[in-house]
């Protein structure tokens, strides 16, 4: 593996463009790609809104906001991914869109560049089989939002090479995330625990048990969550959690992930959280 010094991050969403703004700021020259100019034009705007804020908390230099800026550039060419060391994907959580764009990219790379799957659930075994040199690839899960939280989750496929997880943790750690390593399982380590608590909390609301705010404040307060588990189901969003269930409740058929009929009924009535404004709470 050759040392990484430039990242490509394929997705300016929710997770991607803070992929692209943690590795900017950790020194890496970032590739935003995304498949029109508005999105990744979108996504850099972004950046720059969290960087002005950190400098208005003290937590940036005006001179760190700038410098992270000018190693930003984005794309709607995958073929300008071609000379990134390290390319994380960043788009919906759809097998069949990842394995395609691991396709593209195994075309589009130098064949030693590490490509990473921010999915939080996935099969990176089965992503990495669409992959030319399926030992370099490697999964890189970052959390929302990427900017403020500190963790990595790095997922080690049955194909992923001991050079590959090495040079994911380097990035990782340089990016300044504190790295866990867990093998490929449906969930990980911790989607699996975190999909588990959320779906129990939505069927305690169901159950009229206590309301959200007062679930919420139970995790928060006893447990010392940041966040509780519907504040976070909102902010992830419903129709992402409730496919991650799915996906969970089919591969491990634990009753633990199986959806309640409330989430199902909010998805279909458009209430995902706060993309859409309203979810558990209202925005």
């Amino acid at each position: 593996m050759r040392a990484i010094s430039a990242v490509g991050v394929v997705g300016a969403g929710t997770m991607g463009h803070g992929i692209a703004q943690v590795a900017a700021q950790a020194g890496y020259s970032t590739v935003l790609y995304d498949v029109a100019k508005e999105l990744w034009e979108k996504g850099l705007q972004r950046i720059a809104q969290n960087l002005e804020a950190g400098v208005a908390k003290g937590k940036v230099t005006t001179e760190q906001k700038a410098q992270a800026l000018e190693r930003l550039r984005g794309t709607a060419e995958l073929k300008d991914l071609q000379g990134c060391q390290l390319v994380i994907e960043a788009a919906p959580e759809d097998m069949a869109l990842k394995q395609k764009l691991f396709q593209q990219l195994s075309e589009v790379a130098a064949a030693d560049a590490v490509l990473a799957s921010n999915t939080s659930s996935l099969s990176l075994t089965e992503i990495a089989a669409a992959a030319r040199h399926p030992e370099r690839v490697v999964g890189m899960h970052f959390f929302n939002p990427v900017h403020l939280m500190k963790l990595l989750e790095l997922v080690r496929a049955f194909q992923t090479s001991d050079a590959t997880l090495e040079a994911a943790r380097t990035a990782g750690e340089r990016m300044g995330r504190q790295v866990i390593v867990v093998k490929d399982h449906p969930g990980f380590a911790s989607s699996r625990l975190g999909i588990a608590l959320g779906m129990e909390a939505i069927r305690m609301l169901e159950e009229g048990v206590a309301s959200a705010e007062d679930i919420d404040r139970a995790m928060e307060l006893g447990y010392g969550h940041p966040m509780g588990p519907l504040k976070l189901t909102d902010l992830v969003g419903l129709d992402v959690r409730l496919a991650i269930a799915e996906y969970l409740h089919r591969e491990l058929g634990s009753p633990s992930f199986r959806p309640p009929q409330l989430l199902k009924k909010m998805v279909r009535a458009g209430k995902l959280g706060k993309k859409s404004g309203e979810g558990f709470y209202r925005y």
